[in-house]
């Protein structure tokens, strides 16, 4: 991998419904770990909203049943800030700057960390976690969330979906659809899935909690999960 690796931290696992300290906790010191480790290595680490973002703007859409998706991205990116605050304070004086969030402008960084949150409306926070790829050359993006593997289909709804080690950028866009809509659950949405097939980039997923796994797959050992190509 690049000295710079970013992740994207799947709200989902920093708060999925009450602040998960626990897990906070170890992946700081797992994180830590990696960048003692070797002197050159970076993280970028980009926070989604998780069941904050969801319930604020299940909140709104029932105080305001017209609300459109931009009204509803608004608020899924605060709570994407408030969760990328609480990292970025964690981290300490590794973070030389503040969340950054607006990708685009994104060109060096202080400290070893930079973390990341919500850009503006008609993009999730993996699309932004495709752009800061992109931005500091790095070949691999590291999704964390729920979930260890993807599916070929959502396996709630369909019992007969598989678990995929590897996968093409073509195939996957047929998984996720090609329309986005705030507070959608899927493993990663239609803009950055295209976004990241255009620049040839590998995209791991993998089950964030389990923080031994993520130790391998930072230091290119074995692991589970789905790698995600160019075919």
């Amino acid at each position: 991998m690049a000295d710079a690796t970013v992740i994207s931290l799947g709200g989902s696992l920093i708060a999925p419904d009450a602040v998960d300290t626990a897990f906070l906790a170890s992946f700081h010191r797992l994180a830590l770990g990696h960048l003692e480790a070797d002197r050159r290595r970076k993280l970028i680490v980009i926070c989604g909203g998780g069941g904050l973002a969801r319930r604020y703007q299940a909140a709104f859409r029932e105080l305001a049943p017209s609300a459109s998706n931009d009204d509803l991205d608004w608020i899924g990116i605060a709570a994407t800030r408030v969760n990328a605050e609480l990292v970025r304070r964690m981290f300490g004086s590794l973070c030389g700057s503040g969340v950054l969030t607006d990708p685009t402008a994104a060109r060096k960084f202080a400290g070893r960390v930079l973390v990341a949150a919500g850009w503006k409306p008609g993009f999730s926070t993996d699309n932004d976690a495709v752009i800061l790829a992109r931005r500091f050359a790095a070949d691999t993006l590291v999704n964390l969330s729920n979930i260890a593997k993807v599916y070929t289909a959502d396996p709630k709804k369909d019992p007969s979906a598989r678990p995929l080690d590897t996968v093409s950028w073509p195939e996957f866009r047929k998984i996720v659809g090609e329309e986005w809509s705030p507070g959608r659950n899927t493993p990663f949405d239609p803009a950055a899935t295209k976004a990241a097939a255009a620049a040839r980039l590998r995209v791991i997923f993998a089950d964030g909690r389990d923080l031994a796994n993520l130790a391998s797959i930072l230091e290119g050992r074995p692991f589970i999960g789905t790698t995600i190509g160019p075919a």
